[in-house]
């Protein structure tokens, strides 16, 4: 299985029509690939809250529109990373949106824990309240989104649902990139999982500079890709089956004595 990892920036002067047809391009370049993963809020800008409302799309916009048409043109998997999603009742969200090769959406999440250090995420958008995995022909698949990682009972939730591969598109800036490497490295070791993270890069409002440095991390902890920090397509050649066989090999998540999977979680006390 081949994963494209496509680095992008959002400088704020850029319109993100404008944006979506420089991205076009650099998808493009991802041809031969089976999975094609995009950053977080890369169309909108994740720092770019003063326009969230403005630049909020339906599943219909144009982001999803585009990264539709992205999929059946490279007949392959695009993760559109995530849009700033507006509903019904003009909630707004940050929603992940996996494409599936014949353009259908195969799989959405919406951000369940929304950013509030040195940010507005927590104050204009909604938490996300599901989880569930997506069936591919390279296995379960689930998705968690940037300040995600930082929760590991999401992620256990994740493979109690039976997902192998976990894929993670991220605004993470540079000043914690250290994080970034710690926290995707522990969730693939822990749990067992390929994790695929597409961080975004370049300044944002604010002069917040973004990290870049996606990877691809493998159940052992092995870092298959990483890249660096400017925009760009990294490729990687990944082995599905890796997680049955560690999960085989080590079987660390069928030793759990503690309850789980919807076990009672009542604590004895003596």
């Amino acid at each position: 299985m081949r994963v494209a990892l496509v680095q992008v920036a959002s400088p704020p002067e850029e319109p993100p029509a404008e944006r979506r047809e420089r991205v076009a391009a650099m998808v493009a370049q991802a041809r031969g690939a089976d999975l094609v993963v995009l950053p977080e809020l890369w169309a909108a800008g994740y720092f770019a809250f003063d326009r969230y409302t403005e630049r909020s799309e339906t599943l219909a916009g144009p982001t999803v529109t585009a990264a539709r048409e992205w999929a059946r043109e490279l007949d392959a998997y695009v993760h559109a990373g995530s849009i700033v999603e507006r509903d019904d009742t003009g909630r707004l969200f940050n929603t992940a949106v996996l494409i599936a090769p014949d353009g259908q959406i195969a799989h959405t999440y919406r951000k369940v824990h929304v950013f509030g250090y040195a940010s507005r995420e927590a104050e204009l958008l909604t938490p996300g309240d599901t989880l569930d995995v997506c069936a591919t022909p390279f296995g379960p698949v689930g998705a968690t989104t940037c300040y995600d990682l930082r929760f590991p009972e999401l992620w256990r939730d994740l493979v109690d649902r039976g997902a192998q591969t976990v894929v993670v598109p991220a605004a993470w800036p540079e000043a914690r990139r250290e994080h970034w490497r710690l926290f995707t490295t522990c969730r693939a070791v822990e749990e067992q999982v390929l994790l695929i993270a597409c961080n975004a890069v370049g300044v944002q409002h604010g002069g917040v500079v973004l990290g870049g440095h996606s990877r691809v991390v493998d159940p052992w902890g092995t870092v298959l890709a990483e890249a660096g920090t400017a925009e760009g397509v990294t490729f990687c050649e990944i082995d599905p089956a890796v997680v049955g066989k560690v999960r085989a090999e080590f079987p660390v998540l069928a030793d759990r004595r503690w309850p789980h999977a919807g076990q009672s979680r009542e604590v004895r006390r003596s």
